[in-house]
């Protein structure tokens, strides 16, 4: 598909990057030339110097040709004004970064008037991602399917549990849950296990299942499943915002840190429930101060990378139980893995993965299937997709048993009619179905990219 990106900060190449690997045609617009100037020689796209909301400029981009429009500038205004003249330019795809909480109240309006195929807001995608794992926080990272019915489960292995030297199938017979094991992370080796795969003890292990079956199975291994009920964020930015509401929703007592007065007055005004500091969290005195040791829960969303990890690993050393970062450079997110934070979360991330899942899904969108969403799992090593099976196919109908599917490739459940099925032998792919398959594979577009050849 051609596609053309309006912006070319941290997102925008990331997109870049990502759509160009699959080989999409891609044209980066930006008003900078510096930005544009200093972009790697080897990212294959086209550069073009100018304003995105200029029709000029669109047209030297191409838009009468172009499949999707992307508005990742640092204005919300621009970004949709983009989108606006785009739709009237050509026959085109939109999606816009909308970060400004007063257009969220007005999302559905805005998205009807100005004809957008979808409006992201990354810091609400990141506050939505740190909510999940405080209402389950043994989990290290909950990705959602078939509109939330089953849950994509990460979390890592400790001797309590008693499952390591343990077979997949001998542990199934064992607890008689209804889950399937995804994934496990090993040593930074990476397997699609099945029933034969022995676990060990600090593997870092995904499941796929039912909110209540995943419960279910965490209660029988000894793992925490109750919601945190009071936590302590460091930051009084735009995903604390959104997350403290959510979180205030489902009756967690929640305190914020903030530095700056202005934000600590409007954070008053706009969370009554929430108690607002005053203060530099910096001063770890203050969070001794403030009830650390007897937080559940400590989310650090200040502007500094290097900050929240200090604050993270500060919050390791007092004993608490859930510990969550912003990070937003890639190498240093990878080092915070390594040194045992629980969650690491990233706006720039947020966005970028939910516009690949539409791009995605547009670009299936002719086709028997279309990829509803898409996750990355282990650092991108392993995906998981979900398609909508549209009609019947090669493998419609036929059970999985004589289905033969390539190495490191597994069927992972199945949303039929609000039922989710965790796959047998005897279970086949209906048409209607949201089928998730986790993979090791790239460019994964259609089942049939999965099944070994006959």
């Amino acid at each position: 598909m051609y596609i053309i990106i309006i912006g070319c900060g941290k997102v925008g190449l990331s997109l870049a990057e990502q759509l160009s690997d699959e080989n999409h045609d891609i044209t980066l617009v930006d008003s900078s030339a510096d930005k544009l100037q200093n972009l790697s020689d080897d990212l294959d796209v086209m550069k073009i110097l100018g304003n995105g909301a200029s029709i000029s400029t669109l047209q030297d981009a191409g838009i009468e040709r172009a499949d999707i429009l992307i508005a990742v500038t640092g204005s919300d205004e621009l970004n949709l004004l983009c989108c606006l003249i785009a739709k009237k330019a050509g026959h085109v795809s939109t999606i816009a970064r909308v970060r400004n909480p007063i257009y969220n109240q007005e999302i559905d309006f805005i998205r009807e008037s100005i004809g957008l195929s979808m409006i992201i807001n990354p810091e609400l995608a990141a506050a939505t991602e740190i909510s999940r794992i405080l209402r389950f926080p043994s989990a290290i990272k909950i990705d959602t399917f078939a509109k939330g019915r089953a849950e994509l489960l990460k979390f890592k292995l400790k001797p309590e549990f008693r499952l390591g030297g343990n077979r997949i199938m001998d542990i199934m017979d064992r607890y008689h849950c209804d889950i399937l094991f995804c994934s496990a992370e090993r040593d930074k080796t990476v397997y699609i296990p099945d029933g034969n795969f022995i676990l060990q003890d600090g593997d870092l292990i995904s499941i796929i299942a039912t909110p209540t079956n995943a419960a279910d199975f965490f209660r029988k291994v000894g793992l925490k499943t109750n919601q945190v009920k009071n936590t302590m964020i460091v930051g009084g930015g735009t995903i604390a915002y959104y997350l403290a509401k959510q979180l205030l929703g489902l009756g967690m007592q929640v305190k914020i840190i903030e530095q700056d007065w202005k934000k600590c007055e409007d954070l008053c005004d706009q969370l009554p429930k929430a108690t607002i500091i005053c203060g530099n969290a910096a001063d770890h005195d203050l969070l001794i101060e403030e009830g650390i040791e007897q937080a559940d829960a400590l989310v650090s969303l200040t502007g500094m990378d290097e900050e929240n990890i200090i604050l993270a690993l500060f919050a390791k050393t007092k004993g608490v139980d859930k510990i969550v970062a912003k990070v937003n450079e890639d190498g240093r997110a990878q080092l915070v893995e390594e040194l045992g934070i629980d969650l690491i979360v990233s706006a720039k991330t947020a966005t970028a993965d939910a516009i690949m899942s539409y791009v995605r899904a547009r670009q299936n969108s002719l086709k028997n299937v279309n990829v509803e969403s898409m996750y990355q799992l282990v650092g991108g090593r392993v995906e998981a997709l979900e398609f909508i099976i549209k009609e019947k196919t090669e493998y419609t109908d036929i059970p999985f048993k004589d289905l033969e599917l390539k190495p490191n490739n597994l069927i992972a459940c199945i949303g039929r009619k609000r039922q989710i099925i965790i796959p047998d032998g005897d279970e086949s792919i209906q048409v209607g179905d949201s089928v998730v398959i986790v993979t090791t594979q790239k460019k994964v577009k259609d089942i049939t990219d999965i099944l070994a050849e006959q």
